[in-house]
């Protein structure tokens, strides 16, 4: 096997080494498998392609076609026999609109997302193609290091905890053995070795210098390993983890750090969305609904409100019903029925469902559902365009049987699991003055909860933003300025300072009526409430932002509107549902509601057209800012181009002046500043005439005349009629500025090199055209020149700081002193 191959196969394998740091990413090892077989199809590709001896383009072309084949494969959109088809593009561009949405709804590790799998075999796999072509083509194995520490970079972006060393190790080791294969190829190719005495040596025995350069090799990566994990400030290393105790909990937004759900950032993204966006739509039997539910943020420490990953029994086994928990046992329920339509534009794992729903039909995929968080989740089916039917349990109760609910055992499991809050001196007596002289579970959650009104000070603002930590809630309950997730959050926390468990729940509000049974649910209506548990009732929920702030809030006996305190009805006049009673809130005709942005009310507007998401747009900038990128050198060399061009413009004869003693002259020569503009004319023009002919890869002798280099290029390139003359003219323009006397004169050279460069692109193939204009060699040449000068002034500078560190070196004083 050639060199070449035998370097593409080991790239190949470097860039799967290269990859293990996304194993602290992903929860399973999917990815892996799935960009196994994309390495492996491109590694053959290249193979082949090198054995047929097809050019770099090819190559490279046949490389990107296995990568579209592999991901055709492994993401099908279900239309397409083998090949992709035009279905199976807009099939991977929804797949990566996904992964965008998954990145701010889920924490490290993620679970097997289509959409994350997808980006990141397709990031691989491009990095596969890229590492091949600097090894095996461009012979410049160091620069693959770029791309490889690309994908490392990325678990250090997104994993909020110290990132593992050991799969850091791993691709480093790849790394080494794609340079020292390469070395080993470099030295075959060369010959065979022999030491000083003659012996022969084998090409693994390494020289004494090798052994050296080794050496320094391994210590200089434990260096850049170890050191920064033993340095103390440096979050996450070796010695803070030492010196440190911790709960556990991983950190990040999300909280736990397995799996978390950082539904907070997906709520503010909902909200600050620009365009309202119709998402649901939902029709039921209950007079007056309370708001549908999707998930809850359960695990609070000093990183925040997170979110546990759900885990349960698949949907397909039943639903249990809330009645017959001995946590709910006190509660009344009636039963209702609701159809839920879902559009295309809401794609989460999520279900949105009322509270204690006990039975859905008509759902496409599969579907689980977790009793703690009382949630309905799946791994790999979306909400989008989804449309099913929902029977679930409205829990009828008061506040005065509220009021009956005991504490919970200090050593139950749920109360020190939803009780546990980070210290905050602050905060702790901020609650312990509410709570202080209120006897019951139910009057304490009240008094907390009542004073989030405007009589306190607290004001509802959407700008506020968030990211869920702890020090933001505190803030917030400082400044008393935000939404409906500092609202939530905030009273969570401080009634689990009360001892009490809570939780914060996520969903949307019931929305704009559209007749008496019909609801329309846009991206405004994102909400968060609290949630508290109380013994016999299980979870009540408490909705402490404002009312009027929100559209189609509702409000509750036990819960009412703390800007509209009203009386509680009697035990004669029936118990109150979420949302009805009398202290429900005021209906359309009353009180107009206002959207969670400020805006007019959605009533007023209507039912608003789907106007999509940010997302293509995104992508398109991003593509537009590499696309940038990649014409840096084009541009500049149009600019290069323009700038000579003005230079060797006809410009009208000036005035003669002289430069010595008056005479106007020197010996034979005129000096006057038309010549002086001439010769630099010239320059310039012969200048653009040579950077011309690099772009063309029309080869370049500095030793050579003006109109050799001239002849010779109307020889080797077959220039004829104007673009030949035009080649001796400049030729003649520079012999002239250089040895003559007198500049050539009045010579369009600005129209001759134009059409030296038509002529070159005449007999140019279209890959050597296409490089000239969208990666100027000549610009490239003077970059390669300038990081060389540079890095010799450099390596100058450095041996010069040497020299002199070693005049005070102290062997040389220790010499002396003998």
């Amino acid at each position: 096997m050639t060199g070449r191959r035998r370097l593409g196969l080991i790239a190949a394998a470097a860039t799967l080494l290269a990859a293990a740091p996304l194993s602290s990413i992903f929860d399973s090892w999917t990815w892996l498998f799935q960009a196994m077989l994309t390495v492996i199809l491109i590694a053959g590709a290249a193979v082949a392609a090198r054995t047929l001896r097809f050019p770099t383009w090819a190559q490279t072309a046949l490389m990107v076609l296995a990568l579209l084949l592999a991901l055709t494969w492994l993401f099908p959109s279900g239309k397409e026999i083998l090949i992709p088809q035009p279905a199976t593009l807009t099939h991977f561009a929804d797949l990566i609109r996904q992964a965008g949405e998954d990145t701010r709804s889920y924490g490290v590790p993620v679970p097997d997302r289509d959409g994350l799998l997808f980006v990141a075999v397709l990031g691989i796999g491009a990095v596969a193609i890229v590492v091949d072509l600097l090894s095996a083509v461009f012979r410049r194995p160091a620069l693959a290091g770029l791309p490889m520490l690309a994908i490392y970079s990325i678990p250090v972006a997104v994993y909020l905890d110290s990132v593992p060393v050991f799969p850091f190790i791993i691709g480093a080791i790849g790394y080494m053995w794609l340079l020292v294969a390469d070395n080993v190829d470099r030295v075959r190719r060369f010959g065979r070795r022999f030491t000083g005495d003659g012996r022969d040596v084998d090409v693994w025995e390494p020289s004494p210098l090798a052994s050296a350069g080794r050496r320094l090799g391994v210590v200089g990566v434990l260096v850049a390993v170890l050191l920064p994990l033993a340095v103390p400030t440096v979050s996450g290393g070796l010695l803070t983890k030492w010196t440190q105790s911790g709960s556990g909990l991983g950190v990040g937004p999300g909280g736990t750090g397995n799996g978390q759900i950082n539904l907070f950032a997906a709520l503010s993204g909902q909200l600050n969305q620009n365009a309202t966006v119709n998402i649901i739509k939902v029709r039921t039997n209950e007079r007056e609904p309370f708001y549908l539910r999707f998930g809850v943020a359960d695990v609070l420490n000093a990183d925040g409100f997170g979110n546990s990953a759900p885990r349960g029994q698949s949907l397909n086994e039943g639903l249990p019903n809330p009645g017959n928990a001995a946590s709910t046992e006190r509660a009344n329920y009636t039963e209702y029925q609701a159809e839920i339509e879902v559009s295309e534009a809401l794609r989460q794992k999520m279900l949105p469902v009322y509270t204690y729903a006990t039975g859905v039909e008509g759902l496409k995929g599969n579907w689980s559902y977790d009793n703690g968080q009382q949630v309905i989740y799946s791994g790999r089916a979306t909400t989008g365009d989804q449309k099913y039917t929902v029977s679930y349990l409205r829990p009828r109760y008061t506040a005065a049987q509220l009021r009956t609910a005991q504490p919970l055992a200090e050593d139950d499991p749920l109360r020190r699991q939803y009780t546990a809050a980070p210290k905050d001196v602050a905060v702790q007596k901020k609650v312990n003055e509410l709570v202080e002289g209120e006897d019951t579970q139910y009057d304490k959650v009240r008094a907390i909860y009542d004073s989030f009104s405007s009589a306190n000070g607290f004001k509802y603002n959407l700008a506020t933003q968030t990211s869920g930590n702890a020090s933001d809630i505190a803030a917030f309950l400082e400044n008393k300025v935000g939404f409906c997730q500092q609202y939530a959050a905030a009273m969570a926390w401080m009634v689990r300072a009360a001892g009490i468990p809570a939780r914060v729940a996520f969903g949307f509000t019931r929305g704009t009526a559209l007749d008496d049974s019909t609801y329309q649910i846009t991206n405004r209506n994102a909400h968060a409430w609290t949630e508290v548990f109380l013994d016999g009732f299980g979870w009540v929920p408490f909705d402490a932002t404002p009312a009027a702030s929100v559209t189609g809030s509702a409000r509750s006996s036990w819960a009412p509107d703390v800007e509209r305190p009203e009386p509680e009805p009697s035990s004669s006049t029936g118990a109150a549902v979420p949302g009805t009673g009398s202290s429900a809130a005021p209906g359309r005709a009353e009180r107009p509601e206002q959207a969670n942005d400020g805006a007019t009310s959605a009533i007023d507007e209507g039912v608003v057209p789907d106007d999509g998401s940010w997302t293509p747009l995104l992508v398109a900038a991003g593509i537009a800012l590499v696309l940038a990128i990649l014409l840096i050198p084009a541009f500049l060399r149009v600019l290069v181009r323009r700038r000579r061009h003005a230079a060797t413009a006809a410009v009208p004869a000036t005035v003669v002046t002289t430069t010595g003693g008056g005479t106007g002259s020197i010996g034979d020569i005129t000096v006057t500043t038309e010549s002086a503009q001439a010769r630099e004319d010239a320059h310039a023009a012969w200048d653009e005439l040579i950077d011309t002919m690099v772009d063309f890869r029309v080869p370049v002798d500095p030793t050579e005349t003006p109109r050799v280099t001239t002849r010779r290029l109307v020889k080797d390139t077959l220039l004829a009629g104007d673009s030949a003359e035009a080649a001796v003219l400049l030729g003649r323009a520079e012999e002239r500025a250089r040895y003559a006397r007198r500049p050539l004169q009045g010579a369009e050279l600005t129209a001759a090199l134009r059409q030296v460069r038509s002529g070159l692109a005449g007999s140019a193939s279209f890959r050597t055209k296409a490089r000239a204009a969208l990666l100027p060699p000549s610009v490239l040449l003077s970059w390669r020149l300038g990081i060389t000068e540079q890095s010799a002034r450099i390596a100058d500078s450095l041996s010069r700081l040497r020299e002199s560190a070693s005049r005070f070196s102290p062997r040389r004083l220790l010499t002396r002193t003998r």
